[in-house]
């Protein structure tokens, strides 16, 4: 299977700085062994016949490439160990997992990697990063559903039965097939029948919107380095459902409406102009239909929403109104729907992938040891083009789950850092739990904890005016 241009887009845009996996954390009960662990996934890693395949590259990239089975696949080289010293809190363990996160995946396996890190606070913590050219957030989601048992008791799958890989193509017939598949490629975008007015009009009212200038924020005034840090703030389903029931809205207007208040008031608290600034947000929109697998078909199928919001802070109540405003316009624009247009609309313009990034002859390397120039704030940072930050929304299993019959108790996720974009925001849910990661760059965010603790004071101010409006 070739990789899409979305897909692909990762690998062309990764270096030593901007890693392209994501790791999602799982925390176990009861601090089942590594050996436990690597035994349970052993016996289900034929489910998914994807963590068995890398990535086949097309001579002088005339095509993207694409998966093919790994002949030397070793599952020994995509589960590992790591302990952590007795004592280690699960903050602690977690700066470790990211740690051990910075290197990009080795391009030359396939691309997926879990660390299981035993007895952190009388439990186990395992690691999970795969790349963004292997899954988007509902590929994560449907991976989880086959590495998991929705029971402690449940059934062991049927034994995988002997592999036998298929011979990786040539360098020259991987040539030849790319060729031929951009040749009718090709030839189908010259047949496909022009833009409708209509379209072309939403077409060039978003592009202008998203052209519009908005405030380079701190985290947006250098680089981003190798360097990431996470951590996380949790609800209940319940703590949402009261404040949209009064208010109305949707779970991601309120998660969306509590971390651009909060981006503001950090911004205040670090001592940025924000007066008649604008913020860009970038999120992300699952466009897979009923019909559509995410384990089959792998990969990425999201377009995205980009509301535009104040960067001055505001009460919670003012705030919210202004994002149902916002999300109200993009819906009746049909933003998503022409962003999946022009996606589908794009030739495949296959681009050389940076030779040796992801090895250890990485030529990135040396330009991530070295810190970046950050713009400094003297009241006042030009403004920039493209997004502030990535929020996104991720529904996992709304069950219970368990890992060799210990129940997860916990699930979360770091994201993809690259460019200037040092911060990105994941709302996760699991169960009835919904879980804020903030995923951040230390050198542009330097107060991250700062940023959550004013998430959860915008939470509890607007659920306090969702109680206000019941009475």
């Amino acid at each position: 299977m070739r990789l899409s241009g979305h897909d692909a887009s990762f690998l062309y845009a990764e270096t030593a700085s901007s890693a392209m996996h994501s790791i999602a954390f799982i925390e176990l009960e009861d601090a089942p062994s590594f050996e436990e662990l690597y035994n349970y996934y052993a016996a289900r890693i034929h489910l998914i016949p994807r963590l068995r395949q890398k990535l086949a590259f097309v001579p002088f990239g005339v095509a993207h490439p694409k998966w093919v089975d790994d002949p030397a696949f070793d599952l020994s080289n995509h589960i590992k160990s790591h302990r952590v010293p007795e004592g280690t809190s699960l903050t602690d363990a977690i700066d470790i997992a990211m740690s051990l996160g910075e290197p990009l995946l080795d391009r030359t396996r396939p691309l997926w990697l879990f660390y299981i890190l035993e007895n952190v606070e009388g439990r186990t913590l395992v690691a999970q990063m795969t790349h963004h050219a292997f899954v988007d957030g509902a590929t994560l989601v449907a991976i989880s559903t086959v590495l998991t048992d929705a029971s402690p008791n449940a059934d062991q799958p049927e034994p995988s039965p002997p592999w036998e890989p298929e011979p990786v193509p040539s360098d020259f017939a991987l040539w030849q097939e790319g060729v031929a598949e951009q040749a009718a490629t090709a030839v189908s975008s010259l047949q496909r029948p022009p833009p409708t007015p209509a379209m072309t009009r939403k077409v060039g009212d978003l592009l202008a919107r998203l052209t519009l200038p908005v405030m380079q924020a701190p985290w947006n005034a250098g680089l981003v380095g190798p360097k990431r840090q996470l951590t996380c703030l949790q609800y209940q389903l319940e703590d949402f459902r009261g404040i949209r029931h009064s208010l109305g809205g949707t779970v991601n207007d309120v998660a969306l409406a509590c971390v651009v208040e909060a981006a503001a008031r950090y911004m205040a608290f670090m001592g940025e102009n924000t007066s008649r600034h604008q913020l860009r947000i970038m999120c992300p929109v699952n466009i897979r239909g009923e019909e559509d697998d995410p384990l089959n078909m792998g990969g990425n199928k999201v377009s995205g929403l980009f509301p535009v919001l104040s960067a001055t802070q505001s009460s919670m109540q003012e705030r919210y109104e202004e994002v149902l405003s916002e999300m109200q316009g993009i819906k009746e624009r049909e933003e998503a729907e022409t962003i999946h247009y022009l996606q589908e609309s794009q030739p495949p313009v296959p681009l050389p992938a940076i030779p040796g990034v992801g090895t250890s002859l990485d030529p990135s390397l040396l330009a991530a040891r070295i810190p970046t120039f950050i713009i400094p704030n003297y009241g006042f940072r030009p403004q920039q083009s493209g997004n502030n930050f990535t929020f996104t929304n991720v529904f996992g299993p709304p069950y219970i789950q368990y890992v060799a019959g210990h129940k997860v108790t916990k699930m979360y996720g770091s994201l993809m850092l690259g460019g200037n974009l040092g911060l990105g925001i994941s709302l996760n849910s699991y169960g009835e739990q919904f879980t804020f990661s903030f995923t951040a760059d230390p050198r542009l965010v330097k107060r991250l904890d700062k940023f959550r603790d004013l998430v959860a004071a915008g939470f509890a101010e607007l659920q306090q005016v969702a109680h206000e409006a019941r009475d």
